[in-house]
């Protein structure tokens, strides 16, 4: 596995703040998130073992960010399986395994390399998101996929994405 792995779940979505669109067998998420020291220990506080590993692992004064996030659930099993995070900070994105182990990839994404986060993360909704799942375990979900839906969907995404990065600026 390339990247990070922790064995905590990645924070949940602020429901609030996150509209869903089912596309088929996938339903895709986008939220605006804002990512600090005291909601992270709030999620992790009732388990000891994630919350030691999140403080053990976190900068000096804690994680920080916020932007646009990207969620890839199962329409059934309502499992997380891909998130882009588009932070202007630290873009990331996580490949979110199922099972009775929490195993959480996080890969940074290289700005310098690769430019804007969020065209990317568009363009591997359209075009790698197979494979992409397939490495996050999700495999089974793959013969599945309707391409036109989740283009219809990515769609919309995009022109959300779009008035939250205007309202922003």
């Amino acid at each position: 596995m390339i990247g990070k792995v922790y064995a905590m779940a990645p924070q949940p979505p602020v429901e609030e703040d996150t509209r869903y669109f089912p596309a088929g067998n996938i339903t895709l998420g986008i939220e605006y998130r804002r990512l600090d020291p005291e909601s992270l220990v709030e999620t992790y506080q009732h388990d000891p073992a994630q919350l030691a590993e999140l403080l053990d692992k976190s900068p000096e004064g804690g994680f920080t960010d916020e932007g646009l996030s990207l969620h890839v659930y199962g329409t059934e099993d309502k499992h997380l399986y891909v998130r882009f995070d588009v932070f202007g900070g630290e873009p990331h994105y996580h490949y979110n395994h199922p099972g009775p182990e929490i195993v959480n990839n996080v890969i940074d994404f290289d700005v310098v390399a690769h430019g804007d986060m969020l065209p990317w993360a568009f363009g591997c909704l359209r075009h790698r998101l197979p494979e992409m799942l397939t490495e996050a375990g999700g495999g089974a979900l793959v013969d599945g996929l309707d391409r036109d839906a989740i283009n219809r969907v990515v769609d919309q995404l995009e022109g959300i994405a779009a008035s939250v990065q205007t309202v922003r600026r």
